[in-house]
């Protein structure tokens, strides 16, 4: 493998990111610590019969449901916007004419992007420390997940970003799609919670499961809604999907050539 094309790559995006460490790491921060101090703090302490059932407090059982909310829209954002840029200015033919393999080009973009995703997920759980006390059962297994769903989204992310043709089209998918999926997901509840009916249509939502995973990591089987083995296959089977097609975009140069 070209280790110094890989490194050129994943400098090259890590320096644009930190050239807006402002709007890139700080607002999504501040926008989850908002959740905490409404939903957490003022309303958390108000339910009180949620915390007999689920064992924790909603305040803590909300904070996997938040970091993820941040890491899904963050990392499809951030290797969408890194791929597209290329295209728009016309530098990723100097990129395909390079002797730089598919693989390498999608280990630079999708290595950087998915640490920026996973910084920002670190701090935002340290972030949340500030205004609940909560407990990780199984750390490994959170980094774990928090690194296969980073790297899941990002490819999902240089998808959209390889298929957009503007920058609005960027956001269509994490405003209107992704967004919505994961506040249904059980970001702020467990599906347990919800009536026969919509416990079944919500396991067809494709996030439940990562959330889940997430959070079974923190405290154990008690607030899981999915099994964690169905949970870990979910988010492998979704990152393998991604890989091969990101993987055959740069091998036949779909939308790159043109």
């Amino acid at each position: 493998m070209n280790t110094h094309a890989v490194q050129a790559i994943y400098r090259f995006e890590m320096a644009r990111w930190f050239r807006t460490v402002g709007q890139s790491l700080f607002s999504p921060v501040l926008s989850t610590s908002l959740y905490f101090i409404v939903f957490g703090s003022a309303i958390g302490s108000r339910m009180g019969s949620i915390q007999d059932e689920i064992g924790v407090t909603y305040g803590a059982f909300i904070v996997p449901g938040l970091i993820m909310l941040s890491i899904l829209t963050e990392s499809v954002s951030n290797a969408s916007f890194g791929i597209y840029m290329p295209r728009w200015a016309g530098t990723i033919y100097e990129l395909l004419s390079a002797p730089v393999s598919p693989l390498e080009a999608v280990s630079g973009y999708v290595g950087a992007a998915a640490t920026k995703s996973i910084v920002i997920g670190l701090v935002i759980l340290a972030t949340a420390r500030i205004f609940v006390p909560y407990s990780i059962m199984h750390p490994v297994w959170m980094l774990v997940f928090l690194v296969l769903i980073s790297l899941s989204f990002c490819l999902f992310g240089f998808i959209l970003g390889v298929l957009a043709d503007g920058f609005e089209k960027l956001q269509i998918v994490p405003m209107l799609i992704l967004t919505p999926l994961t506040f249904l997901g059980g970001t702020f509840y467990s599906i347990s919670m919800l009536p026969p009916l919509w416990q079944v249509i919500t396991r067809f939502n494709p996030i439940v499961y990562l959330i889940s995973g997430f959070r079974w990591s923190f405290y154990g089987d008690q607030v899981a809604d999915i099994d964690i083995g169905v949970s870990l296959m979910a988010a492998t089977g979704f990152l393998l999907v991604c890989l091969t097609i990101v993987y055959w975009i740069f091998k036949t140069g779909y939308r790159l050539k043109n």
